[in-house]
């Protein structure tokens, strides 16, 4: 059997930069970075990295990115103090691992 030769990858056409769009996303509503993957067609894994940038960019301009911090479904712990913006593997307090993820939004 023949292997069919793969062309190359052709790129999804954007006419704004990725930050641009997902900031667009967050600025219409709240969203989880699973949504923003799914509307900006990227890996979830990605939107964290550009995530961190955006907020490091908002810092400086009167904007401010907005985080619903994760929590814990089982025990009702809220992840307030957490810095990082990827959602937790586990709970410290019962060690379940069933977390609602962090949600984000950008305010004016």
């Amino acid at each position: 059997m023949k292997k069919k030769e793969k062309g190359p990858a052709v790129p999804v056409e954007r006419h704004e930069t990725l930050r641009q769009e997902i900031m667009s996303v967050l600025g219409h509503g709240t969203s989880s970075a699973k949504d923003i993957s799914f509307e900006v067609r990227i890996s979830e894994k990605e939107v964290y990295d550009h995530l961190e940038h955006i907020r490091k960019t908002l810092t400086k301009k009167e904007h401010q990115l907005m985080i619903v911090p994760a929590e814990c479904v089982k025990c009702g712990f809220v992840f307030s103090k957490r810095e990082r913006l990827r959602k937790p593997g586990k709970c410290p307090v019962c060690k379940g691992e069933s977390i609602r993820e962090p949600l984000f939004s950008i305010k004016q």
